[in-house]
């Protein structure tokens, strides 16, 4: 394949070759809009990380215009991120013996270069199929999850108080006592609250006029001829200058210390955008390859770490964003890249009169977009096992860390699996007059038994877990039969696996039913299956004869009973 033909292949090409014309003023809209948070939010996080703030300029800038190239999401927004910032900094700072800012940023930038190569190296190896793992219920409690800890996070900006703890919980305490207390800023309540109004307003009574847009321009207008700058909080101004390399001065020994953060980061930074990605393309009738997934953000975050910036990964703040505003390809990503780097060189001063009040109303907002009450009210009704799964991922996300309730989750679901093929569903099938075949017996109990034949079915892989199940319940129909038996057949259709406890406890029952003069036999057993018990070397205790094709041919040779050859159909 040529540099041309593998270019070409590039989502972003992709896109850009099939762009139509409508959606131009969609995405710039939104790029527009996703600026006015793309900036502070960058600078925030970046202090947060103990880096200077405009790095977080650098590590926006740089990611979103690779990933526009390489990103297989049409609006997934890469930034500097919140469950990240203290990783970087507990990674970082420890290694900046000199204090030097500069020292840390160049720390920084090799941490990202380490995240973004992992990344790399688990996208070529087809690794991003964690993410099939990431079930709907695991999706619906995350982003819900993530929704509460951005509002809750963005509440004392609204409100112009400062809250010191940590987790959700104890930020919500100290909030309410705050609010109780009236300790909250008259003054920037009001600017939050107002631009809060304004946004929801513009969002219900004239949606094509973007309120974010309005709100954000309005309270720079407000700050600057009021003079409220020294009245309360606010953004503060950009640096000036382009985003440059600065992994220089770095040694070996500290590449070494890296490389274990660098893992851990690009496992969180992987899981949380993987979610994002996948759910975000849902809700767009698209699909999204996690291992494509995996390959584009690591390359945003080598990229970024050249570049003057830091690890990053997808912003459930700022890509909601994008889609509430209109986002419709990566365009949009790219003039929000371009708008801050415009700002940076062309108007520095402009965020210095953007009140902290005005910003928290903006992310609030945006949160409020991935609450799916509807959703969980609807799992509930269709299943509690799953609601409780979406529940657990609501509460570990919330309570414990984003990675640990997603594990927590993925592993809940497991235990879940494990559980319904631990205690199938298993019947006895009769007939009916009423249509053809052989049906379950709970749902036709007029049906009839055949004298002297017991049909059963299991509807799980018999593995270590449930062998000793299907062993007690073939024995407990054969006891309970109306008749003397002298057949067993077992509907095996829904069997699709088998592992040598299993087996074992084949042959036990095989071995009882045969010392009471039972022969077992199955229907519709599929190939594969059948293979495992030749492979296990059973194949001479079921041969051809001990298979049927149907559970109607089974049930033709034991009516004949002298016909004992069976058949022998590959399945």
């Amino acid at each position: 394949m040529s540099w041309r033909e593998g270019l070409g292949r590039l989502p972003g090409v992709a896109t850009a070759r099939g762009y139509r014309r409508e959606w131009l003023r969609s995405d710039v809209t939104a790029g527009l809009v996703l600026t006015a948070l793309l900036i502070p939010a960058g600078m925030g996080y970046a202090e947060a990380a103990g880096l200077p703030a405009y790095a977080g300029l650098y590590a926006t800038i740089v990611p979103l215009l690779a990933y526009a190239l390489v990103g297989p999401s049409k609006i997934l927004v890469l930034g500097p991120d919140s469950s990240l910032a203290p990783l970087i900094a507990a990674a970082v700072l420890p290694l900046a013996v000199t204090g030097d800012p500069e020292e840390a940023l160049a720390l920084a930038g090799v941490l990202a270069v380490l995240v973004g190569l992992i990344l790399l190296v688990g996208g070529f190896l087809n690794l991003g199929f964690v993410t099939e793992l990431l079930s709907k219920p695991i999706r619906l409690g995350y982003l819900n999850a993530i929704a509460l800890i951005v509002v809750v996070g963005q509440l004392p900006k609204l409100l112009g108080i400062s809250v010191d703890a940590s987790g959700v919980l104890g930020e919500i305490a100290e909030i309410g006592q705050a609010v109780v207390g009236w300790e909250v800023d008259p003054l920037a309540a009001a600017v939050g609250v107002g631009s809060l109004a304004v946004i929801v307003g513009f969002r219900l009574w004239l949606p094509a006029v973007p309120g974010v847009l309005v709100a954000v321009i309005g309270a720079i207008v407000l700050s600057a001829s009021a003079g409220l700058t020294d009245d309360i909080g606010m953004v503060g101004a950009l640096p000036k200058g382009l985003p440059l390399p600065t992994i220089g001065g770095v040694d070996w020994q500290d590449v070494g210390h890296l490389i274990g953060p660098a893992a851990g980061i690009a496992l969180i930074a992987f899981a949380d955008s993987g979610v994002l990605s996948r759910t975000f393309a849902a809700r767009h009738g698209e699909d999204v390859n996690g291992s494509t997934e995996m390959k584009a953000i690591g390359v945003a975050n080598v990229a970024g770490g050249l570049f003057g910036g830091f690890p990053v990964s997808a912003s459930g703040s700022r890509t909601p964003v994008a889609e509430q505003s209109g986002a419709r390809t990566q365009l949009a990503g790219v003039v929000g890249a371009l708008a801050v780097l415009l700002f940076v060189l062309v108007a520095p001063g402009v965020t210095a009169y953007l009140p902290d009040a005005t910003l928290g109303a903006v992310v609030i907002v945006a949160a409020t977009a991935l609450v799916d009450v509807r959703g969980m009210v609807a799992m509930w009704r269709m299943s509690t096992v799953e609601f409780g799964l979406a529940a657990a991922a609501f509460l570990g996300v919330a309570l414990v860390g984003v990675l640990q309730g997603i594990l927590v989750a993925i592993g809940l679901s497991f235990v879940a699996v494990v559980a319904q093929a631990w205690q199938p569903y298993r019947t006895e099938l009769v007939e009916t007059s009423d249509r053809p075949g052989f049906h379950d017996v709970v749902r036709h109990p007029d049906g009839k038994r055949i004298p002297g034949l017991v049909l059963v079915r299991f509807d799980a892989p018999l593995f270590f877990a449930n062998g000793q199940i299907f062993d007690e319940y073939v024995r407990s129909v054969v006891a309970q039969a109306p008749t003397p038996v002298e057949w067993v057949v077992v509907a095996a259709e829904p069997i699709t696996g088998l592992d040598t406890t299993a087996v074992d406890e084949l042959v036990d029952l095989d071995t009882y039913l045969e010392g009471n003069g039972i022969r077992m036999a199955f229907a519709e057993m599929k190939g594969p299956v059948k293979d495992r018990l030749i492979r296990f070397g059973l194949g001479d205790r079921f041969d051809a004869t001990h298979f049927y094709p149907t559970v109607e041919a089974a049930v033709a040779a034991f009516r004949s009973r002298g016909e004992r050859s069976g058949y022998s159909a590959d399945s």
